[in-house]
């Protein structure tokens, strides 16, 4: 990075106060939104005994990482000349490992939906509170593994001898390898496949069943509608894998405007879908936002 053209009264110094103004106003708005999601439900013990709102606060407390990751490794690539590679190497595993949960919570959230709906009788024994924790501690599991392999692959490829600190902290300039690319492709292609099977099954078991049933067709209605949800929350989170694919084809458009188009593509599909995801899903929730208003009102009462 040109040191010079950042300089205090330069356009680019202007440029980047902007620019982290900007990711830090959003990244501000976002961690403020999902605090007051995650403050209504530890503030309500109504929540703790049900499943599907564990796996919503879980959700949003993996957005909130991951935002704050976010923001914090695009400062640090300005105001740090060099990182040393191991912070680096365990601020990118917890980022890659946030950024893969999301989905997988999504996949859960909808089975939890499906078996609602179709196996009524069975779902206070299958999704109990216990069970529901073990799947969130999977879906870690699960989630730091393409992270894990990053960092076998750079230690391979690129020992840890050879070189202690990084200019730059971020997963297209440390996992750049042949190696990295194909593990990432395999892995987008596994991830996605899978969950978007289980959105596409619980769906059309859930839309089957609503038909057959004669009672209760109202919580059929909604199930459907929260899976449909998620699809969407899903198709959100796949933004973030577009944003390659984007920044080349807008370069190759309009080549003058590089940085601004690399600057707002990664905050359309990366930073905002984060904002959408909880608002989407919490709002719509009738029970939740009950709580929320009555958390709010004894907080103005008390103040």
């Amino acid at each position: 990075m040109n040191s010079s053209a950042l300089q205090p009264g330069t356009s680019g110094f202007e440029e980047l106060v902007g620019r982290s103004f900007v990711i830090l106003l959003f990244g501000f708005s976002i961690i403020c939104i999902n605090g007051t999601f995650m403050f209504t439900f530890f503030k309500s013990p109504v929540f703790y005994q049900d499943p599907r709102y564990i796996l919503y606060v879980h959700l949003v407390m993996n957005d909130t990482v991951m935002v704050g990751l976010t923001v914090a490794l695009y400062m640090m690539s300005y105001m740090l000349q060099s990182v040393n590679i191991a912070l680096c190497c365990t601020l990118l595993i917890v980022s890659s490992t946030t950024h893969k949960n999301t989905p997988l919570n999504l996949a859960g959230m909808a089975i939890e939906r499906y078996i609602a709906i179709c196996k009524p009788l069975h779902h206070p024994q299958i999704c109990t509170v216990r069970r529901t924790y073990i799947l969130i501690c999977l879906i870690w599991g699960v989630g730091i593994i393409p992270g894990l392999v990053d960092l076998v692959i750079v230690i391979i490829v690129r020992p840890f001898s050879i070189i202690s600190t990084v200019s730059y902290c971020a997963s297209a300039y440390l996992y750049s390898s042949v190696y990295h690319e194909a593990k990432n492709m395999a892995v987008q292609c596994l991830y996605m496949s899978f969950v978007w099977v289980v959105i596409v099954y619980t769906y059309c078991r859930v839309l089957l069943t609503a038909r057959k049933i004669s009672t209760d067709k109202v919580s059929a209605k909604k199930a459907q509608s929260t899976i449909l949800l998620h699809a969407v929350q899903l198709m959100l989170c796949m933004l973030s894998y577009t944003t390659p694919v984007l920044d080349i084809l807008l370069v190759l458009i309009v080549p003058a405007q590089k940085k601004n188009i690399v600057f707002f593509n990664y905050l359309l599909t990366n930073i905002l879908p984060r904002l959408l995801s909880p608002l989407i899903y919490g709002v719509r929730d009738q029970v939740f936002i009950k709580h929320m208003k009555k958390n709010f009102l004894r907080r103005v009462q008390q103040s």
